[in-house]
């Protein structure tokens, strides 16, 4: 069965495209490192697994970020899945300038990043690779060591049309 031909709009407006983007519903993570005396971090919603032998992940970030140059100097980074508790800490690390780091409980992971405490999961990588695409860079990192917590209890962090959620939200399938 075909369906019917509808007209395809060739010209996408970027505020059309984030609105059709924003109905894929995603984790929230915060990517760290640490350089010299400094912790960095930015919260990111584009991250998925690329392999699982060996064990890659994936993240983007614009091209134009002030964290990510630092990042790339320390060679690896950390994934911080955070919980559906630590919206908080997700706008924190949204922030561009402010002193991220005021409050945040942290510890050091077996490469060095920061691991963010109340996170869901962590996991420890050294970048790969990377990749320019449009207006981000696509960073692969081979993961090192990774934490599994027992966390039965405690939802992830989500974020959908544009709004944080629950996966026991009313209307969300």
């Amino acid at each position: 069965m075909s369906l019917p031909n509808t007209a395809i709009e060739t010209s996408i407006e970027p505020v059309r495209f984030r609105e059709a983007l924003g109905h894929y519903a995603s984790g929230i993570t915060v990517i760290t490192s640490h350089i010299g005396d400094e912790p960095i971090g930015f919260t990111c919603q584009s991250f998925y697994s690329v392999s699982m032998s060996p064990p890659l992940v994936s993240f983007s970030v614009m091209s134009s970020s002030y964290s990510y140059p630092k990042i790339r100097r320390a060679g690896r980074f950390a994934v911080n899945i955070l919980s559906g508790e630590q919206v908080g800490i997700s706008n924190q690390f949204a922030r561009q300038g402010a002193d991220k780091w005021r409050g945040v409980e942290w510890r050091k992971s077996p490469l060095g990043n920061p691991i963010i405490g109340g996170s869901l999961h962590w996991l420890d990588c050294e970048i790969h690779a990377e990749h320019a695409a449009g207006d981000h860079m696509i960073v692969i990192g081979e993961v090192k060591a990774l934490d599994l917590k027992k966390a039965a209890a405690v939802q992830p962090l989500l974020y959908f049309k544009g709004q944080y959620c629950s996966l026991t939200a009313p209307g969300v399938v």
